[in-house]
């Protein structure tokens, strides 16, 4: 009994490769070319790249395992959304958009891909209607 067909586990690998493709080309560089070592970079951006490589490493392992790192996809689905609804989405309805805005809200906007991906009726199954695990010790 497969619960997620075989294509669908491609279209997650895809997505999976897709993430570690695109943060290899805009990640790694910058932090490689970097003449400062991570302790000098400002805080925020230190944070961010080191959050940034986790997660890549993290797609990197759901390559392989599609499935138990869902909840990886789930967090970039969640935080992008958030993201979309909370800075763009006002500015735009406000006709304040700003242009250097722009190429941010296309490359977060492309988490609609992992919408397109996502198994949402295994996320259901798996995430909200089963049992959730024992909180303590049942004599």
């Amino acid at each position: 009994m497969n619960e997620v067909s075989l294509t669908r586990l491609y279209v997650l690998r895809a997505m999976y490769l897709l993430v570690v493709v695109g943060l290899a080309l805009s990640l790694w560089p910058d932090v490689i070319a970097s003449k400062k070592p991570f302790a000098a970079w400002e805080f925020f951006r230190g944070a961010e790249t080191a959050m940034m490589a986790a997660f890549w490493l993290l797609c990197v392992l759901g390559i392989r395992y599609p499935l138990q790192l869902l909840p990886i996809l789930m967090w970039e689905l969640i935080w992008k959304t958030i993201w979309l609804i909370a800075v763009p989405l006002p500015l735009w309805l406000n006709g304040n958009l700003d242009e250097k805005l722009l190429p941010n809200v296309f490359a977060i906007g492309l988490v609609i891909l992992v919408y397109a991906a996502m198994p949402w009726s295994y996320v259901y199954r798996h995430y909200f209607k089963k049992p959730g695990d024992q909180w303590r010790s049942v004599k």
